[in-house]
């Protein structure tokens, strides 16, 4: 069984939290978020603590036993997600690296000069915003951790950085190991 729903999920200061059959819906001050569970785990509010229960009565021979351990500490994982996000928020930071590449902000879409003959617009997913401190530097901001992280690494899927170079689309802080080049 999952070590971590062995304890619960607190619940932060102004953040609301309803459970209706197997939808949960949390509210803070950073917006509300609603996720739909399986019937895997039992999910209990007490107090400001979320408890989350494996369901072992799903289980149909001895060996399900372990996958609804698997998913009730995926819930578990899920909202406390949620109950941060609603509360702190999520940020990516992205680093552009290479001569002529940059981004800027037109409106609330982001645009990426990468070299390629047209430049890239990207529109923001509802509950995403950009942030382009500097030229070569952008910032995702977002409650949902999924989202902020799927919408980062399709931005860094416009140019990935090169093995010679290192040029390209970066998180800050990634380590790119970059090979020897030709020999002459």
């Amino acid at each position: 069984m999952s070590r971590m729903i062995k304890k619960p999920v607190t619940i932060h200061d102004k953040v609301e939290v309803k459970k209706t059959d197997n939808t949960v819906v949390v509210k803070g001050p950073k917006g509300e978020l609603k996720h739909e569970f399986g019937d895997y785990a039992n999910i209990e509010i007490k107090d400001k603590e979320i408890w989350v229960y494996p369901n072992f009565d799903k289980a149909q021979r001895n060996s399900d036993r372990r996958r609804i351990a698997m998913h009730a500490g995926t819930y578990w994982a899920h909202l406390r997600n949620m109950v941060d996000g609603v509360s702190e928020g999520y940020e990516k930071r992205l680093k552009i690296v290479g001569v002529g590449y940059r981004a800027q902000l037109q409106g609330k879409k982001l645009v990426l000069n990468l070299g390629y003959a047209h430049p890239i617009e990207i529109e923001p997913p509802k509950g995403i915003t950009f942030e382009v401190p500097a030229v070569t530097s952008v910032i995702v901001r977002g409650i949902d951790k999924y989202l902020v992280g799927q919408v980062a690494a399709n931005i860094k899927r416009w140019r990935i950085p090169n093995d010679y170079s290192g040029k390209g689309i970066r998180y800050e802080g990634e380590y790119i190991r970059t090979k020897v080049g030709k020999k002459v």
